[in-house]
């Protein structure tokens, strides 16, 4: 009889922790019996009184939390008797509250993403980078938008806020006005009303705002790498940055925050992509002119044979398979 093992997902929205474990599922299915516990996600269901009468009997279980109110609701069910092994990933790279770090604590391992959230969690824990679905995020040359009305697109992709470092982009995006052929294209779900104001106030300063368009999140944003010709990841700071390595899958030139997430670990600057410091717009500006003048090599086949190599989802399942089933 194989192990269980559950994925717990209490959130009321998709987000980038959603995909990044929609992405490894179907790589447990030879090892585990393997379930999610929760909404909003893909994947085999289960009821609370499934999950309930496994987690009280003598199947070997892991469970696998990935917020706070996951691994309280589990803890709950351990005080009550239940035997499990929990594991607890943490995708902040701040250092955490008293709270995270007393529940992380309680977990039996724990999972951090890039080296430098490892260092600042102060709890012994398992570096496990997350992967690309390399299969799905291909490249298309071929790909075109709709209602984009210039022919080649700059891409930010992920939550519209400030920590994500759009305003030093759009600064940058200035260049687009002596290029009326590109188009910068903002995918994302907004946080503040008033910040996507502030852009859009940027964007008139600099007499582009016919060059740049705000999309809402979306599901297919794979359409969306595959049209674009660079991708540009501003943040401040990042947990790990899968959009960026989604891009790079996609082989989109990227241009990313140097010591922000994973970036420096996925790009070699000027190797398999480019490298600027956070905040720094007119090192950004000169970037982008240069990418869009061919005055610097397009690197997307780099990128990709980078994420194939090192960074796929099926890489992930067998580094998490090796911790599940570690004592």
């Amino acid at each position: 009889m194989k192990s269980v093992l559950i994925h717990t997902h209490f959130h009321r929205r998709k987000t980038g922790v959603t995909r990044s474990i929609e992405n490894v599922l179907p790589f447990f299915t030879d090892e585990f019996e393997t379930y999610v516990y929760g909404t909003n996600i893909n994947g085999v269901q289960i009821t609370t009184s499934k999950l309930k009468s496994i987690l009280f009997s003598d199947v070997k279980t892991v469970v696998h939390c990935h917020r706070n109110n996951e691994i309280i609701r589990m803890l709950l069910f351990r005080f009550l008797g239940a035997k499990f092994t929990l594991v607890a990933t943490r995708h902040a790279e701040t250092v955490p509250s008293g709270l995270t770090k007393f529940l992380l604590k309680k977990a039996d391992k724990v999972v951090t993403l890039i080296k430098s959230m490892s260092i600042n969690l102060g709890i012994k824990n398992t570096i496990v980078g997350h992967g690309v679905k390399v299969n799905e995020f291909l490249p298309n040359s071929e790909k075109k938008l709709e209602n984009i009305l210039q022919e080649n697109i700059v891409l930010n992709a992920g939550r519209v806020r400030k920590a994500k470092g759009q305003f030093v982009l759009l600064e940058a995006a200035k260049t687009l006005k002596e290029h009326k052929n590109w188009a910068l294209v903002i995918v994302g779900k907004v946080d503040k009303p008033a910040f996507l104001e502030e852009l859009k106030t940027i964007a008139k300063k600099h007499e582009i705002e016919n060059q740049v368009y705000f999309i809402d999140e979306t599901r297919d944003i794979i359409s969306y790498y595959q049209a674009a010709k660079i991708v540009v990841a501003p943040s401040f700071s990042e947990g790990f940055s899968l959009v960026t390595a989604e891009a790079m899958s996609c082989e989109c030139s990227v241009i990313a925050t140097r010591n922000v997430g994973v970036h420096s670990e996925l790009i070699s600057d000027k190797k398999n992509g480019y490298l600027f410091n956070a905040g720094d717009s007119s090192t950004l500006e000169n970037l982008l002119s240069k990418a869009i003048k061919n005055e610097i090599p397009h690197l997307g086949k780099q990128a990709r044979e980078e994420i194939v190599k090192n960074w796929s989802a099926k890489k992930e399942a067998q580094n998490l398979i090796a911790l599940y089933k570690s004592k």
